[in-house]
């Protein structure tokens, strides 16, 4: 594990408490924002605007530099962060379009069921998509509120090239708009985060927020009060509302007095959506963008900020994933772990600076159905022959207008050594063909657990997902 404590406070990365705070239920705040790449704020280089509040996490907090979501694509990304699985185990791909017929499933153990199984109250504010039939809403996978969108802003009628239904506005289980303004969301999604934080702390009841903003997610809009205050157009407005959400969330707990036994998780949920031009972030000049397995689409910012308990400036090198914020969670809640077997692995050791070896030592990239398409140690990866859309072939869209997306093919695996190439610029496999055979054997047993759709594996273990019943 490699640490570097930037604002260096010596020890490991959890300092003590005393026995009455360590005694308190812990409070969480996970914060996952759409479409947002490793660029795309100001202490990762972000250029036109600012993201204070942002910067202050990381400069406070801990910095996860080598942290992937679980899949390139927001659906598939959310069921895996919210079950702690790889989202193809629980029969989950893609992003579910409206009415879909599949959804998560009953059997499924979200972090919400599981903390609320420990008395804590749960609410959802923002995107959902893990279904949009009433029995894949949250309420009935743990959350207590929810207000948002079923599934992505742009599955409405408005969409540039794909036809859609109206885009509902839910409240609880029952729909309470369509097509709504969307310069409202972040504002409305961050109003009642700051309402739940203060009832939740008044009635003295630890809780779990998840704040899942629609945004940078296109159609990009804003408020009036972040409109036309970046030097990078709306793109950079958006981000600067979405910082302004976080200094809300923080202000928040500081009034409430409950900071210093919050733990807040800030996360994207894939990379950005590059063919969408200047209404895209940036991958911080990693290789591609969403919807592919390449650093640009999976490789994310993740931030976990404790104040008094994690030491300020300190970063994590080592290999992690979405799907291990639940295990993270419940473990620091002390609540039940999930029944079913899951994938992901508790990053608390690496946060309390407990171990000098890497908690995860693989990290399988899967997309499409059921397609693996590359295998990580964090170090090197591998990628296997696969056709993939890509983003530097053609010339991206403007102004909300998606350009066309070109299509390459991987015809013989790649090697790459991401410890001097994370934009995976320059195969080293003539080089290291031993990590690239360590690699494979690696992927090999990934393929006997949950099949692979580019070699015909069919896999052992992998379940179904939730389904509407035919009548």
């Amino acid at each position: 594990m490699n640490y570097k404590f930037l604002l260096a406070l010596g020890g490991g990365a959890l300092s003590g408490c005393t026995q009455s705070d360590c005694q308190k239920p812990l409070n969480i705040v996970l914060i996952n924002l759409d479409d947002a790449g490793n660029g795309d704020f100001s202490f990762k280089g972000a250029v036109g605007y600012r993201t204070p509040h942002i910067d202050r996490l990381a400069a406070e907090g801990m910095s996860m530099t080598n942290f992937y979501a679980v899949q390139p694509i927001s659906g598939a990304s959310r069921a895996g962060l919210l079950t702690g699985c790889y989202p193809n185990r629980i029969g989950f791909a893609y992003a579910p379009n409206p009415n879909s017929p599949t959804g998560i499933s009953d059997e499924e153990e979200t972090i919400a069921e599981l903390l609320k199984a420990k008395g804590y109250a749960t609410a959802i504010f923002g995107k959902w998509h893990l279904g949009d039939a009433r029995k894949f809403l949250p309420l009935q996978h743990g959350f207590d509120e929810y207000y948002g969108l079923p599934y992505s802003n742009d599955m409405w009628p408005y969409h540039p090239q794909y036809e859609f239904p109206d885009l509902p506005l839910i409240n609880g289980n029952e729909i309470i708009g369509y097509n709504t303004e969307q310069s409202k969301l972040t504002t409305d999604y961050t109003t009642r985060a700051v309402d739940f934080i203060r009832r939740k702390t008044g009635e003295r009841q630890p809780f779990f927020l998840y704040l899942a903003h629609s945004m940078p997610h296109v159609p990009l809009a804003v408020s009036d009060k972040f409109k036309g205050k970046s030097e990078q157009g709306l793109y950079g407005d958006v981000m600067m509302e979405l910082d302004w959400s976080v200094g809300e969330v923080m202000k928040a707990l500081r009034e409430a007095g409950v900071e210093e036994n919050t733990l807040v998780v800030f996360t994207s949920d894939n990379g950005p959506w590059a063919n969408y031009g200047n209404h895209a972030g940036s991958s911080g000049g990693l290789r591609e963008a969403k919807a592919t397995t390449f650093n640009g689409g999976m490789r994310v910012p993740c931030l976990f900020y404790w104040k008094g308990t994690i030491v300020p400036g300190s970063v994590c090198n080592d290999l992690m994933s979405n799907i291990d914020i639940l295990p993270t969670l419940v473990e620091l809640a002390d609540a039940p772990h999930s029944r079913l077997p899951i994938d992901g692995l508790s990053m608390v050791p690496a946060l309390k600076g407990e171990t000098t070896k890497p908690i995860r030592e693989s990290l399988c990239l899967y997309y499409h159905r059921n397609s693996l398409e590359a295998v990580t140690d964090g170090s090197y990866k591998l990628i296997f022959p696969h056709k993939y859309v890509s983003y530097e072939t053609q010339v991206p869209g403007n102004d909300g207008l998606p350009g066309e997306l070109g299509k390459k093919e991987v015809t013989e695996c790649e090697l790459y050594d991401l410890r001097r190439d994370p934009g995976e610029r320059v195969n080293v496999i003539s080089q290291h063909r031993e990590i690239a055979d360590r690699l494979k054997k690696i992927a090999d047993r990934y393929r006997e657990d949950l099949g692979d759709d580019l070699t015909g594996k069919t896999g052992m273990n992998r379940r179904e997902p939730g389904r509407i019943e035919k009548k």
